[in-house]
């Protein structure tokens, strides 16, 4: 579904995501029609990456934050004989290099926060339930 939404700065556009679809389409098997739309969900991404934003701060008008973090881990995640995830290969693909380290700093940052956060709220075994 497509629904009309503010641009940000951060969006690319339609043109230069067409290229990458394909490739992020593939991270999950489709079992029903998506509601979103992923080029949206791209960049509410990149608008995360660009602004160094907490999952919180990401504007209404993009799908919903749990939308946007499921994924943001599918793409994010390790492959299996692949040296970079789906999300580092659509970043490379999206822009230029000035742009690219840019982004790949910041997403070293996003997944490290993410990662930190998983962390404080996992079960321990010297923790009791």
């Amino acid at each position: 579904m497509t629904m009309s939404r503010k641009s940000y700065p951060s969006d690319i556009s339609r043109e230069q995501f067409e290229p990458i679809r394909s490739l992020l389409e593939g991270a999950r098997h489709k079992t029903r029609p998506r509601r979103d739309d992923l080029y949206d969900i791209f960049c509410a991404i990149l608008y995360l990456l660009k602004n160094a934003s907490v999952w919180r701060a990401l504007p209404s008008d993009f799908p919903s934050v749990s939308t946007v973090r499921y994924y943001f881990d599918q793409w994010s995640g390790e492959r299996a004989g692949q040296e970079s995830s789906l999300l580092e290969q659509a970043l490379k693909k999206s822009g230029g290099a000035g742009a690219q380290a840019q982004r790949t700093r910041q997403l070293d940052e996003l997944l490290h926060r993410g990662r930190a956060k998983r962390e404080e709220y996992r079960h321990r075994p010297e923790q009791r339930v």
